[in-house]
């Protein structure tokens, strides 16, 4: 049967040829009887800064803005000069949309109140995320997560509105700047996959309802560690290779998410003697990406309970991290479970 892209399939949606971003998330707008717009818009904000950064990622060599910027962030980490421009950028579009009345963001130690008591959102995110890699042309990303605000529209923003677990996630995605640019996200309806064709200025629908594998041969973790992992960790990975499973760990997490969400496997940042609590953060990192995985039959798990019914105790609050395809997590929490993590 030949497949005319424009003819809409039997669900009243077009074939993902020639399917853009805008008219996507028109199309679901009905599954928010709550909203009137507001998430449509705001996800179209993060789409457009998306597509500057996307332009100053791959200029970045030419315009001499690689490198370190010279100062640290609220993590203690080297601020590269790409990460303070991709900041400003989503900062600047959160902003000028509207419908957000606070911003998380890992390159800043407070809560940013945008004093727009009528914003519905709050967004927490990792503006750009394995900048290090920038200076070596190695995929980087974005990394995005939505609440919406408990307290009523109209009163002053409060912490509250910020501290909410995973589990209050309205959207959740992250946007890959690699060999292509692809955003995928996440309204708790499945996961759907964007690839951004420069020429037009679109994202185009290119992975619709994303489903990861139930299982796979792929394990991502920084093997440099090994000696400060406990022994159930060492015990898992030495499984993993007596099986004869590929190691591939890029040292972007965004990259590496992606890669093992489409082909199966498992990622790992597990407690280390450097970092006992984890390194990853829980707000605007391993929460978006949990619920991405869910979304897409994955699981996601810090060692001890599911990332998303974890209570953050403060904004840059880090975390474990055991994430992919459900059997291999599966797998790995027995091991974990034999050491108190």
């Amino acid at each position: 049967m030949k497949i005319n892209p424009y003819q809409p399939d039997q669900s009243g949606m077009a074939y993902s040829v020639g399917t853009t971003l805008d008219r996507f998330i028109k199309s679901k707008q009905s599954d928010f009887p709550f909203a009137s717009g507001e998430l449509s818009q705001l996800l179209r904000d993060i789409a457009l800064a998306a597509k500057i950064v996307n332009r100053e990622t791959n200029r970045a060599g030419l315009a001499n803005i690689g490198g370190a910027f010279g100062q640290t962030n609220v993590q203690g980490e080297e601020q590269q000069k790409l990460d303070v421009i991709a900041n400003i950028r989503f900062i600047r579009a959160l902003s000028k949309g509207g419908e957000v009345c606070a911003i998380v963001s890992e390159e800043e130690d407070a809560v940013i109140d945008l004093h727009n008591t009528s914003g519905k959102y709050v967004v927490a995110i990792d503006p750009l995320d394995g900048s290090s890699n920038i200076d070596v042309n190695i995929s980087i990303g974005t990394i995005f997560s939505i609440y919406r605000r408990i307290t009523p529209a109209g009163s002053p923003i409060q912490m509250e509105d910020v501290m909410q677990p995973g589990s209050k996630q309205v959207a959740a995605g992250y946007v890959l700047y690699g060999s292509s640019t692809m955003l995928v996200y996440t309204t708790g309806f499945g996961v759907n996959g964007f690839t951004y064709e420069s020429s037009l200025g679109e994202f185009f629908l290119s992975h619709p309802n994303i489903q990861a594998p139930k299982d796979g041969d792929i394990y991502s973790i920084n093997e440099g560690s090994e000696f400060e992992w406990n022994k159930g960790v060492q015990d898992y990975i030495r499984l993993c290779k007596e099986k004869g499973y590929s190691a591939r760990y890029i040292g972007s997490l965004v990259a590496d998410f992606h890669r093992n969400l489409l082909k199966g496997g498992i990622y790992i940042y597990p407690p280390t003697q450097k970092n006992p609590n984890g390194k990853l953060r829980l707000l605007y990192e391993a929460n978006a990406l949990a619920f991405l995985a869910e979304q897409a039959g994955a699981l996601a798990t810090d060692g001890k309970q599911n990332i998303l019914s974890i209570l953050p105790e403060s904004l840059h609050q880090r975390t474990p991290l055991i994430i992919g395809s459900e059997k291999m997590v599966q797998t790995a929490m027995k091991y974990f479970a034999e050491e108190k993590l």
